[in-house]
């Protein structure tokens, strides 16, 4: 199913399947390789090693974390068969360059795939942006306890 660029409705890029509020990673490679297989599970992607390769390059180009204990790394590659987004939240804070300098524990990880990288993965990054520019938002991000939770916030204000 392609994503119709004039209304990009997150549900088209996101599913229960792929929040996890209960990621067991301790360090940012093993929050990525963690958020990653659970793309992989899904057929989001067709190769693990790969999609990391890929998103590892694009966390050595510049500053993913934000505040608040949020990240968005992102990968855009050629693995990727359905542009998606997994979210996780770790038990523990994870050290990761961000723009507070303090660790995070919550990571929306975008999953683009290559043909879809210019208009699709700016307008879900600026959609992200802007929720996460709402610190309401993002305090609620933090406290949410169930999958449907989050889904209902980015529908309600996706």
């Amino acid at each position: 199913m392609e994503i119709s660029m004039e209304n990009l409705d997150f549900s088209k890029v996101i599913s229960k399947e792929l929040i996890e509020l209960n990621l067991q990673a301790t360090t940012k490679t093993e929050v990525i390789e963690e958020l990653t297989k659970i793309l992989f599970v899904n057929g989001c992607i067709s190769d693990e090693e790969g999609f990391i390769r890929d998103v590892m390059f694009r966390e050595n180009e510049g500053v993913t974390g934000l505040e608040k204990g949020i990240a968005i790394p992102h990968g855009k590659s050629e693995y990727v068969l359905k542009t998606s987004i997994v979210i996780g939240r770790t038990n523990t804070k994870v050290e990761w360059e961000s723009l507070d300098g303090e660790p995070i524990n919550l990571i929306i990880l975008f999953a683009v795939k290559d043909s879809d990288k210019t208009t699709t993965h700016i307008k879900l990054l600026q959609k992200v942006a802007i929720l996460l520019a709402d610190e309401e938002i993002m305090e609620k991000f933090q406290t949410l306890q169930t999958k449907e939770a989050f889904l209902e916030v980015l529908s309600i204000n996706g």
